[in-house]
């Protein structure tokens, strides 16, 4: 059976891509390209469905809010 999961990615300041998966706690990997980085998420999401279950959430979206620093 196939799932799909949202995927969050972000880039740090040392220009490595972080990808994180929501739906799945602690569930995150890093690589210095787009390519790399989803063949390592798509293995980090099949390692940990292999020890947990996905938390059922729905993805609204992303909002960008300025503060005063």
């Amino acid at each position: 059976m196939e799932k799909e999961f949202n995927v969050v990615i972000e880039q740090d300041e040392d220009g490595y891509f972080v990808a994180s998966v929501p739906a799945l706690r602690g569930c995150h990997t890093q690589a210095k390209s787009l390519d790399l980085l989803m063949k390592r998420i798509k293995e980090a999401i099949e390692l940990c469905l292999e020890v947990e279950e996905p938390v059922s959430n729905q993805f609204v979206g992303v909002q960008r809010i300025a503060v005063t620093a």
